[in-house]
Order: C-alpha cells, then structure tokens, then sequence
C-alpha cells in the first residue's frame, strides 16, 4: 500500500529540485554578471587541479612502485587531453591504464 508520507516527501523533494535547476535561469535571464562568467571560465579548471591533488596525495615516492602506475596515467590523461581536447576520453583513458598497471603490470602484494 502506498504511503501518502512517502507521496508527500517525493512531492516535495521534486518541487525543491525543480526549482532549484530553474533558480538560475530566472535570476540571470537578462545579462549573466561579470563574476559568474568569470567563475564559469576559471572553476573548471581550478576542481581539476584539486581533484589531481587528492588523487595524487597518498602516492609514495619512496616505497611500493615509487608512483610509477600514477605518473604514467597522469600524463596520458594529459597527453591525450592535449591532443584530443576530450575530457570523458582523457579521463576514461587515464583510469583504465591506471587500473591495467598496478592489477597487471606493478603487481603490489
């Protein structure tokens, strides 16, 4: 049996989510600011940058495969960015190899 708790929180978590993918739409309908479109040119690249830092935070240089698997990885996923200027590639390319060396190639005990 359907619960009308259940029917009320799906109602209002679909009308919160809706106005929130609509919220922008409506607040910049005639001239987007300056700052967003500042935020909109340079934050992609700032995440990635924090993304490559976390990934690469725990590597040892000094034990282990000495970060070998990860340097390779990363610049294929450069390379390959560079050459192709396709993120879902680089990034799809980069994790597969990733994952080939250290299960096959580095093989860590």
């Amino acid at each position: 049996m359907f619960d009308i708790h259940a029917g009320y929180i799906i109602l209002i978590a679909g009308t919160v989510t809706s106005l929130l993918r609509f919220l922008p739409f409506i607040a910049f309908s005639k001239k987007t600011p300056e700052f967003i479109l500042y935020l909109g040119r340079f934050l992609p690249y700032a995440v990635m940058m924090m993304l490559a830092v976390y990934c690469l935070r725990n590597v040892n240089f000094f034990s282990g495969t000495h970060g070998v698997p990860e340097i390779i990885a990363c610049i294929v996923v450069i390379a390959l960015h560079i050459w192709r200027r396709n993120t879902l590639l680089s990034i799809i390319a980069g994790t597969g190899l990733y994952m080939f060396l250290i299960q096959f190639v580095f093989l860590q005990n």
